[in-house]
């Protein structure tokens, strides 16, 4: 979808939501876009980046924004966004109609402050960096629910749900690497050439919110991924004194259908003509069962 046309003081903004392959042509032959611009900005799986293409004047943002797979469960991986400048208009791409993008990019456009373009884009990365804090929050909350609730009783569904957290971890957590890292190199490019003192400002605002917002996430990661040892720390033990249970308790069945099985032969064998004899078995079972669960007690300790 290719919005209607608005201005930022003075400079055209055509917004894009998921384009078609028409949208894409129209693009191609009304504004003069490239192809492989086009591609490249739309692509689902290209990660951070800025361009600048000396001879035709054009510059290229791309960044990543969180994209909710279920919020319920908390299931976050990112997808990228465009904003590209060309021949004096701004064109933004939202490839993946990511909610917090189209929040930033109107809460920009609503900004009495935001006086230029370039202010436009800078005020736009702070509001999608300010974006990973809410589910960062969230994260917390379900992991000390999750704390809790494996430190009472061990639940294959919370075992899953911390799986969950740390794939959500994993995602978020290079999203807001890989944004800081372009974010600090963004006021060396031409993008940052001759910048005033609020447009200085705007690039020291934006990189501090990305840096706090990456040690959170650290933080975070950390906590989660201690949580998750200990409680396979806590379900090997688990395990394994299970098995050492039924270990012990094939050693002991394993005692009876020995004596049994001797004295089940159809041949003759000592003792085995008396009145009583089933209780002599019975006797030797339980006699053997008792030495060797003392063995095993005593080979325990040692």
């Amino acid at each position: 979808m290719i919005k209607p046309e608005k201005t930022i003081n003075g400079t055209k903004w055509i917004e894009t939501i998921q384009i078609n392959a028409e949208e894409r042509a129209t693009l191609e032959d009304q504004y003069g876009i490239d192809e492989d611009i086009i591609e490249y900005v739309t692509d689902n799986d290209e990660s951070t980046n800025y361009v600048y293409d000396i001879n035709e004047d054009d510059q290229l943002f791309i960044f990543l924004a969180p994209y909710a797979l279920d919020k319920d469960a908390l299931r976050y991986i990112t997808q990228p966004f465009g904003m590209l400048l060309h021949k004096g208009v701004l064109f933004t791409f939202n490839q993946s109609h990511i909610p917090e993008v189209n929040t930033a990019l109107y809460s920009a456009l609503d900004n009495p402050e935001v006086k230029s373009v370039d202010a436009f884009i800078l005020e736009t990365l702070f509001t999608v960096v300010d974006s990973f804090i809410p589910i960062s929050r969230s994260i917390t909350k379900k992991r000390n629910y999750l704390d809790k609730m494996l430190n009472r009783k061990t639940k294959n569904s919370d075992l899953v749900s911390l799986s969950y957290l740390q794939q959500t971890l994993t995602f978020l957590s290079s999203a807001v690497q890989t944004n800081l890292s372009e974010l600090d190199r963004l006021p060396k490019t031409h993008f940052g050439v001759g910048a005033d003192q609020d447009k200085i400002d705007l690039f020291e605002d934006v990189q501090i919110e990305g840096e706090q917002v990456q040690r959170m996430f650290e933080i975070e990661t950390q906590v989660v991924d201690r949580i998750d040892h200990t409680f396979n720390s806590i379900a090997n033990n688990n395990l394994n004194d299970t098995m050492k249970f039924l270990t012990i308790w094939s050693l002991t069945m394993a005692v009876p259908t020995i004596i049994t099985g001797f004295y089940g032969m159809n041949v003759k064998l000592p003792l085995a003509g008396m009145q009583y004899a089933w209780m002599l078995t019975l006797g030797i079972s339980v006699a053997l069962i008792v030495a060797m669960l003392i063995m095993l007690k005593v080979w325990r300790k040692m």
